[in-house]
């Protein structure tokens, strides 16, 4: 079944190299990406990115090598790598955070959570988010939360990032250890000063940094 060993234990070494690329930890690496290959970002609002694309090339000539390493099962083979390569992050990461992570490290978020605004009048807005935050570590973790905005294209409008117009900004959040809590904050946002911002709607697939002293990361 095994062609070569050299053809095979580089294409194992080039997808180490892969992952360590773009490895999603401890930020989201896919946050404003316009375009991806696999889990390399290829393209965000300010261009190419160069890591994800050697990232994008490797991983072909990796999957190449694989086949040349292989007498026979090629395809087989390539999409049980391909999947395995694709779960394999996620997993450490839960490992790790179940393990070793400590401070906002421990922290993860599915990603499922929203922002709902309206308008009071014309510098007024009602501002409403909600989303589940999970503490894996055995400490209570407290820290600060900056709302991050969404891509909507080239035109550049506040959305998300208007939540932190709000007094009770910084948000200070703590999550007891080894524990989930749905957050909901609820502020009324005066405006008068923002020259580009939405007049309303829902958004989705919220984004945020976490904030603890000189430590961040953006979920």
């Amino acid at each position: 079944m095994i062609r070569s060993k050299t053809a095979l234990i580089s294409s194992a070494i080039i997808l180490c190299i892969c992952m360590y690329l773009c490895f999603p930890f401890p930020n989201n690496v896919m946050l404003d990406v316009r375009s991806a290959f696999m889990s390399f970002p290829i393209r965000n609002r300010d261009g190419y990115i160069m890591h994800g694309i050697i990232g994008s090339i490797l991983f072909i000539i990796a999957m190449i090598l694989l086949a040349i390493g292989l007498k026979k099962y090629h395809i087989r083979t390539l999409l049980i790598v391909a999947i395995v390569y694709a779960l394999t992050p996620q997993f450490l990461i839960k490992v790790y955070q179940e393990t070793l992570a400590s401070g906002i490290t421990a922290i993860s978020y599915n990603g499922d959570g929203n922002c709902q605004f309206e308008t009071v009048s014309k510098d007024l807005l009602n501002g409403e988010c909600n989303f589940i935050l999970h503490n894996h570590s055995n400490e209570d973790v407290s820290f600060e939360l900056e709302f991050l905005d969404s891509d909507f294209g080239d035109e550049e409008v506040q959305m998300e990032s208007l939540m932190n117009l709000a007094d009770s900004y910084p948000f200070r959040i703590t999550l007891e250890a080894n524990s989930q809590k749905p957050i909901h904050i609820k502020e009324v946002l005066e405006l008068s000063d923002v020259p580009k911002h939405i007049d309303g709607g829902t958004s989705f697939d919220i984004h945020f940094k976490l904030i603890d002293g000189e430590i961040s990361r953006t979920l």
